[in-house]
C-alpha cells in the first residue's frame, strides 16, 4: 500500500495543474509500475593469449511506470523509465576498457582512470496520445522491430529518443512509423548519434541524428503473419524488409516457419566516393582498388524451421549475407541489436558473403513435473566470409538454462545461466559465462 502510494505521487504531481475532473481518476487509477531487479555477473575469457579478460558484477534497478490516460483509455498520458546500475565488482584489468577507448566497459562506463565507475543512472519520459486504436509515443522508446531493435543483454537495457505512432484500426493489420535521433548504450548514461559498423567509432566516427521507419505487420489467418518495414538512416543506408511467419499444426506436434529478406542500400553521404572517404563507411570487403569501397550493398535472407512436440523444440536454419558489405543496422559500437536468426550470445554472422547454419534443441521440464526450468543449446557455423586473406569462417555454441520459482517464498525469482563459446578466422576467440538473478515488483 505504501508503495503504491509513492507511485501515485508521482502521477498527481504531473496532473496537479489540472482542475479535479474524472480525467485525473483514470489517469491515476489505470497507471501502473513495476520494479525491476537485475543481478547480473559476466565473465569472459579470450582465448589466444588475448590479455584483455573482462569479468564484472552489478545490480540493475528498473522502475517502469505507465500511466493511464485522461479519458477513460483515451487522452494524454506519460510513461517514465528509470534506470540504475550499482558495481559491485569489478577492476582495471577485467573492465575490459582500455583508456584510449571512448566506450564503456563491458557492463559499466569508463572512469577517466579506465576503471568501471561505482554506478550509472537514467531517467527516461515519454509522452502518449490516444485516440481510437491509434497511440503516439514521443521521447523514451524501446521498438522492438526488424529494421530496429533495442538490446537488452546486460545489466540495464538500451534506449531510443525518438517518436513512434503505432495504430491498429482495421481488424487483422498493425501500422506502425517512426523517427529515432539518438541511443542510450546499455552501459552508459549518454546519449550518442546513430550510426553503422565501419564507421561508429568513438572518438574519430560518423554518426546521424536521422533514423526514419514505417511498416506493416498483416495476419492473413490466423496461423500467417506478413510483415513489410523500410527504415532510411541519414547519410548511410536505406533497407526493406519483408518477412512471413507461419504455425503450422501437424498430426503430431507443430511446425514454424520463419521467413526473413532484407535489401540494404546506400544513400547520403556512404553513396558518395567523397562522403566514404570522410568516414560514413559500412564494413565489409572490396576487393583492392573498388571505387566502390565501404559503400552499403547488401542483402541477407534467413530460413527458421522449429519443429515443436511435447516440451521437445527443434530448430534449423538457414541465412546467406550477399553483397560486399556486411549487413547494416543501428549500431553505435556500444553494444546493439541486429535482427537475424543468427545474432546470438556472442557473435551475429552478419559478415559479407557470410553463409550460416544453425541447429538448436529446447526443452520444457514442465513436462516432466518441474515447471519454471528450461534449457536450450545453440550451434551455428558460418563460412564464405569474404576477406583480403580469402574465404574464412567462425562458429558458436550457446547453452541456456532459465529456471523461476513457481511458489514459495521466491515465487517470481528468476535464475539464468547462459555459457558460450565463439572460435572466428575474424574474431577473438571467447568464452563466456553469464548469471542473471531477476525479479519483478509490482507496485501499482
Amino acid at each position: 500500500m505504501y508503495k503504491r502510494s509513492i507511485v501515485s505521487a508521482m502521477a498527481v504531481a504531473v496532473l496537479a495543474q489540472w482542475p479535479a475532473t474524472s480525467a485525473q481518476a483514470a489517469f491515476v487509477e489505470d497507471s501502473k509500475a513495476t520494479l525491476g531487479l537485475r543481478n547480473f555477473y559476466i565473465n569472459a575469457d579470450p582465448r589466444e593469449g588475448v590479455a584483455n579478460r573482462q569479468e564484472e558484477w552489478g545490480q540493475g534497478l528498473i522502475l517502469n511506470f505507465a500511466s493511464g490516460y485522461t479519458h477513460d483509455g483515451q487522452g494524454i498520458g506519460i510513461d517514465a523509465l528509470g534506470l540504475l546500475g550499482v558495481r559491485l565488482d569489478s577492476g582495471k584489468g577485467r573492465h575490459g576498457n582500455p583508456t584510449s577507448n571512448a566506450y564503456g566497459g563491458v557492463v559499466f562506463p569508463t572512469d577517466g582512470d579506465g576503471r568501471a565507475a561505482s554506478e550509472f543512472s537514467s531517467l527516461g519520459l515519454t509522452g502518449k496520445l490516444k485516440l481510437s486504436s491509434t497511440e503516439l509515443k514521443v521521447g523514451t522508446l524501446q521498438p522492438r522491430l526488424p529494421v530496429v531493435t533495442f538490446n537488452d543483454g546486460r545489466l540495464l537495457p538500451q534506449t531510443f529518443l525518438g517518436a513512434q505512432i503505432t495504430s491498429t484500426e482495421l481488424a487483422g493489420l498493425t501500422l506502425i512509423a517512426g523517427q529515432l535521433e539518438r541511443a542510450k548504450g546499455r552501459n552508459s548514461s549518454d546519449s550518442r548519434g546513430l550510426s553503422i559498423a565501419g564507421a561508429n567509432n568513438a572518438r574519430s566516427g560518423r554518426f546521424s541524428n536521422e533514423f526514419r521507419y514505417a511498416g506493416l505487420d498483416y495476419r492473413f489467418t490466423e496461423r500467417l503473419l506478413g510483415q513489410y518495414y523500410y527504415g532510411r538512416l541519414d547519410e548511410f543506408y536505406a533497407q526493406h524488409f519483408v518477412g512471413l511467419v507461419h504455425q503450422q499444426p501437424l498430426p503430431t506436434g507443430s511446425l514454424k516457419t520463419d521467413l526473413r529478406y532484407f535489401d540494404s542500400r546506400a544513400v547520403g553521404a556512404n553513396a558518395s566516393a567523397e562522403g566514404r572517404s570522410s568516414g560514413y563507411r559500412s564494413a565489409g570487403y572490396w576487393r583492392a582498388g573498388d571505387p566502390e569501397q565501404g559503400k552499403v550493398d547488401n542483402r541477407t535472407w534467413s530460413a527458421l524451421f522449429t519443429y515443436s512436440l511435447q516440451g521437445h523444440a527443434i530448430s534449423l536454419g538457414h541465412q546467406r549475407v550477399e553483397g560486399p558489405s556486411a549487413f547494416p543496422f543501428l549500431n553505435q559500437g556500444d553494444g546493439a541489436t541486429a535482427a537475424l536468426i543468427t545474432d546470438r550470445q556472442l557473435g551475429k554472422f552478419l559478415n559479407a558473403g557470410q553463409r550460416t547454419w544453425l541447429a538448436e534443441y529446447g526443452y520444457d521440464f514442465g513436462r516432466i513435473g518441474v515447471p519454471g526450468l528450461k534449457a536450450v543449446v545453440t550451434y551455428l557455423n558460418g563460412t564464405g566470409i569474404d576477406t583480403s586473406q580469402g574465404s574464412r569462417q567462425e562458429w558458436e555454441r550457446d547453452i541456456r538454462v532459465d529456471y523461476q520459482w513457481q511458489d514459495g517464498p521466491l515465487k517470481g525469482l528468476g535464475l539464468s545461466w547462459r555459457n558460450a563459446s565463439l572460435r572466428s578466422d575474424v574474431a577473438t576467440d571467447l568464452d563466456e559465462n553469464r548469471l542473471i538473478l531477476s525479479y519483478s515488483l509490482p507496485l501499482l
